[in-house]
């Protein structure tokens, strides 16, 4: 938590007025019942109405400046959290971007978001709470108790005793309750988790008839966490009968003393009133202290685990920049070993080939065999555990990622469009593109009969996710964003699944006539669109078994073979 106060910085002042106009309110607080006092032993009791319309007048201006104080200091403070807040986001998203997917993979998608909104809204509560509370509330109940025995030193003694019982019984309270409310949390993050999955695959468990089955899980899981709900409620209920319970036996002990010492002379009205007040005002503060302390406490623990995220560093590095052409580059792989995590076979096995510039070169192989694996490390998404990835001439990792990311058109499987329009969507592939530059992207990708369907044209609303288009629309408007930026390598991962045959053919023929001759890594289920491909990888469980032409592969390499044969046959 304290490496992410350094985000405070430039929130100096808000840091020291905020709390100081709270020590200044609190301070008027404190000299009400002060001022009640004098008003019940002077002006009552001696019925000079001239010195309680003073004293009352006293108490309206003190209420207003109190006011201003309060108000002025919540201004401050949250300037101060929200600012913070705000810088926290900003460098947790940069951070995250800048991660490679290896890491993205290891913290969870998730846990990202959850540490970008719920955890940084948490520390931004603690922050805006401890500014305001902290010393606020030690101040008033040791103010309150020191007024106290300038009032009586008898009466005090009972203040003495009652504050650190009544703090025990809290802070007890507040230590219990606290390992309990995580449990609470997990249950409830397991409850958040089970609602999501069910809702994105809402369609599938209805085809499979899991409705009934899902239902019973998800209760169950909706009783442990109302049990444990429960046990925690009842725990934390037990504080304010607990409290007031002392607070009025030390009024009441408050009350019989002063009573006795009223008849005696020996102190006045106006003073047991004071002394009750100032008792009403330390229960109220250290039932604020003891929330504060729990929001400072839930704060700090998602501050740690914010700090945990932005301590995890890139496993990409650059070794020495160099500067990507912008003709067809050549793509070497060599020896190259790769694994999801630390445990397990790998995903890919000493990987060696070369690709020339200009090429076509396809990809096939059974689901998992390492396709979508190998293009992922070409366009350094992740590095290789073992071996080398050249791309004219120079090792990926001498390449800014920024700079190679640049170069590279990638079309990944999942077509994902974003909230926008068309154009919109198409600018992501080249900011400064013209609608000329669109027009022929969507050409080439055979996406010009989307416009035609659209009144607005390239300013066609789209969706969260593309939503309102078909599958196959998705998918060549990913191709036409990815075709714009006019790469120097463009890859496809199996993005034409979508397409019919007709549209398949025709987005090949456009590309194979890119003036521009980018260096092309095709990947498909179907041999059929990999057929006039310049070479051809066979990929089995992640080693390369087969590389040629569609023929020479067809005669000398069963995988593929085997592949052709089987899509023949359902044909």
């Amino acid at each position: 938590m304290k490496k992410l106060l350094r985000y405070m910085k430039g929130y100096g002042k808000e840091c020291v007025l905020g709390p100081l106009l709270k020590l200044a309110e609190a301070t008027l607080e404190l000299l009400v019942p002060y001022v009640i006092m004098k008003v019940v032993n002077v002006g009552i009791e001696q019925g000079d109405q001239a010195y309680i319309i003073r004293h009352t007048l006293l108490l309206v201006l003190m209420g207003f400046a109190g006011l201003v104080f309060s108000v002025s200091a919540q201004y401050f403070c949250a300037k101060a959290a929200v600012g913070f807040s705000s810088r926290i986001r900003e460098v947790l998203f940069s951070h995250v971007q800048s991660l490679s997917y290896r890491e993205i993979d290891s913290l969870g998608r998730s846990t990202l978001m959850t540490r970008l909104t719920s955890d940084v809204n948490q520390v931004q509560t603690g922050i805006n709470l401890a500014l305001r509370l902290f010393l606020r509330s030690p101040f008033i109940v040791f103010g309150a108790m020191i007024l106290a025995f300038t009032i009586d030193v008898d009466a005090a003694v009972v203040f003495v005793v009652t504050i650190p019982v009544l703090s025990a019984v809290i802070f007890a309270i507040m230590l219990i309750s606290i390992p309990l409310s995580k449990k609470v949390q997990s249950r409830l993050d397991a409850i958040l988790s089970k609602t999501r999955e069910n809702l994105s695959g809402v369609r599938m468990l209805r085809a499979l008839c899991k409705e009934k089955s899902e239902s019973e899980e998800f209760d169950q899981k909706n009783r442990e966490l109302s049990r444990s709900q429960k046990f925690v409620g009842r725990i934390t209920s037990l504080m304010n009968p607990l409290t007031f319970v002392i607070i009025n036996v030390a009024i009441v002990i408050l009350m019989q003393q002063g009573a006795v010492k009223v008849e005696h002379g020996v102190l006045t009205q106006g003073a047991v009133l004071a002394l009750y007040n100032y008792m009403s005002q330390i229960l109220v503060e250290l039932v604020k202290l003891a929330n504060l302390i729990i929001n400072i406490t839930k704060a700090v623990a998602c501050g740690k685990r914010v700090e945990s995220v932005l301590e995890t560093s890139s496993s990409l590095s650059v070794s020495e920049e160099k500067e990507l052409g912008d003709v067809a580059s050549a793509v070497e792989f060599k020896n190259v070993v790769f694994r999801y995590g630390r445990g397990g076979a790998p995903a890919l096995s000493d990987i060696s080939f070369f690709a020339r510039p200009g090429e076509t070169i396809g990809l096939i192989g059974g689901t998992g065999s390492g396709k979508s694996t190998l293009v992922n490390l070409l366009c350094r998404f992740y590095d290789p555990e073992s071996g080398v990835i050249y791309i004219d001439g120079q090792n990926v990792k001498s390449y800014d990622p920024e700079v190679l990311n640049h170069k590279i058109g990638i079309v990944p499987q999942k077509a994902t469009l974003f909230r926008g329009t068309i154009a919109s969507n198409l600018r992501f592939g080249k900011q400064d593109a013209t609608e000329e530059d669109m027009m022929s992207a969507l050409r080439d990708a055979q996406a010009l009969s989307i416009l035609e369907q659209k009144e607005d044209g390239l300013n066609a609303v789209v969706e969260q996710g593309g939503r309102n288009f078909s599958g196959g629309q998705r998918q060549r408007l990913t191709i036409a964003r990815a075709l714009i930026r006019k790469p120097s390598i463009l890859i496809f991962d199996d993005s034409s699944s979508a397409l019919d045959y007709a549209t398949d053919l025709a987005l090949r023929r456009a590309l194979s006539a890119l003036p521009y001759r980018p260096t092309i890594f095709l990947i498909s289920q179907r041999a059929a669109t990999l057929r006039h491909a310049d070479r051809i990888l066979v990929l089995d469980e992640g080693v390369l078994v087969g590389c040629g032409t569609h023929d020479d592969l067809y005669k000398t390499c069963d995988v593929y073979h085997e592949i052709c044969q089987s899509q023949s046959k359902k044909a």
